[in-house]
């Protein structure tokens, strides 16, 4: 199968909208919180399309060359999981215009856009489910849901929910995409944003809509409109069904945030480890596993650095082999300035623009490491090769054609010195090699390489 080029080459940046930057006061509620102000799902803050251009700079300094929004329909609440209206965006984050100079500028500075798309569910506030909630059984949208019995017991919190909701939420009821109508307006949707410009979708909860059939229509809906588009579905776990020419290019890969944690947690060895990996290194094709989104966090998860108990370290190590791994690495706005967060909604700070709260050298930190990654094609594009799993070290390479990068990790708190065999990836006795970060000079001794390492810390060496 054939994968959107752009993204083997993709640097992320997650933004939730009304928390990233705040660039046109005038379209704020009249309630709107305080910057910075403790997260809520019902308390805005500000953030709209404005702040995104107006802070463009600081994501082309960083070395991000893609974007992908948390939703941006008209909605009631600060996530905008329940969306209100898929044809217009949020007053409170801005006008079409807004959202058209966003995609002019992103283009222009040569970036890609995706869009979250929510359609699984809808909110109670569509305009279908107000239909039959005024209407009742004599609606012509009562199948467009999953309607037990009548009247819908929307608002009453007394009574139990009597139509189907995503996790038995009233605020987010199903929609039925068996129906023709419905899947109609699904695709006509997914279509009408890639013709205003979007390159791609992240797909909330694709596998709630379990229909292969669906989304192999979606899929052709899209790519007639953008053959290059990028559609990511948010699947957690494992699982090859979702990634190939019917259904999805990549997945939101935290399978390999669930191996780093539970790794630099003390949790569990370098061995384990490298089980987590091969396992989803061996369950998708070649192509597939360069079109993965490779997230340390989201708005879902708390912030790496808060599982971390806040060492640095550790977050740094966790940068490293992310942007060494097969897939796109996301960044998740903030973290590459120290952002704590704690479980949804803590997980969705302000990001605070006063630069005195930054950690500058975790800053220059990643925008090092993306860096290098833009400029060494085997990190991107190349295969995948273990070379070292035991106790607390781990290391593999990326190849591609002549070109290898070995990475090192030791994933312990004592200072370590690591013998890596690299026999598998071609280099031999007396090979000299230097480390891509500090410039110092490695030389093979027999089949090893061997390395010094800090705890809690890696090399690339190639």
């Amino acid at each position: 199968m054939s994968t959107p080029d752009w993204v083997k080459d993709a640097i992320f940046y997650q933004i939730f909208p009304d928390r990233f930057a705040n660039g046109d006061p005038d379209n704020d509620p009249p309630n709107v919180q305080k910057w910075g102000s403790t997260p809520t799902a019902w308390g805005f803050q500000g953030g709209d399309l404005r702040g995104i251009i107006q802070q463009h700079d600081y994501l082309i300094d960083l070395g991000i060359t893609a974007i992908y929004l948390n939703p941006i329909f008209l909605s009631p609440s600060t996530h905008r999981y329940n969306t209100s209206d898929y044809y217009q965006i949020d007053p409170k984050l801005g006008t079409m215009a807004d959202f058209h100079d966003l995609v002019d500028c992103v283009h222009q500075n040569h970036m890609h856009l995706i869009l979250d798309g929510v359609f699984n569910h809808v909110g109670r506030g569509f305009f279908a489910f107000v239909d039959v909630l005024e209407n009742g059984e004599k609606s012509g949208y009562k199948d467009w849901f999953h309607i037990k019995n009548f009247p819908l017991n929307a608002y009453d919190d007394g009574k139990p929910i009597n139509y189907l909701g995503w996790w038995d939420h009233k605020s987010l009821p199903k929609l039925n995409t068996s129906n023709k109508l419905v899947r109609d307006y699904i695709l006509n949707i997914a279509r009408y944003w890639i013709d205003q410009g979007i390159d791609g979708w992240r797909l909330d909860v694709p596998n709630e809509i379990d229909d292969d059939g669906f989304w192999e229509e979606f899929r052709k809906v899209v790519h007639d409109a953008n053959h290059e588009a990028y559609l990511v579905g948010e699947i957690w776990d494992v699982n090859s069904r979702w990634a190939n020419d019917r259904h999805f290019d990549g997945l939101t890969n935290y399978p390999v945030r669930d191996a780093l944690v539970a790794l630099l947690q003390g949790r569990e060895n370098a061995t384990q480890f490298d089980a987590r990996i091969e396992a989803l290194l061996n369950a998708y094709e070649h192509d597939n596993l360069l079109a993965m989104y490779i997230p340390l966090d989201s708005h879902d998860t708390e912030r790496f650095k808060t599982m971390v108990a806040g060492n640095i370290d550790k977050l740094k190590l966790a940068f490293l082999f992310q942007m060494a791994f097969p897939g796109a690495p996301a960044i998740y706005y903030g973290d590459e300035v120290g952002v704590d967060g704690g479980k949804d909604p803590d997980s969705r700070r302000a990001f605070p623009w006063n630069e005195n709260e930054w950690n500058l050298d975790l800053r220059n930190w990643v925008k090092t490491l993306i860096s290098l990654r833009k400029r060494i094609p085997c990190l991107r594009r190349g295969d995948f090769i273990r070379l070292l799993a035991e106790d607390g070290n781990y290391a593999f390479a990326r190849s591609l054609g002549e070109d290898r990068v070995l990475v090192a990790l030791n994933a312990s708190s004592k200072a370590r010195r690591i013998d890596v065999p690299v026999s598998k990836i071609g280099w031999k006795d007396g090979h000299s090699v230097k480390d891509c970060l500090s410039g110092e000079k490695h030389v093979v001794n027999g089949e090893n390489i061997t390395v010094n390492l800090p705890g809690w810390s890696g090399v690339w060496i190639g």
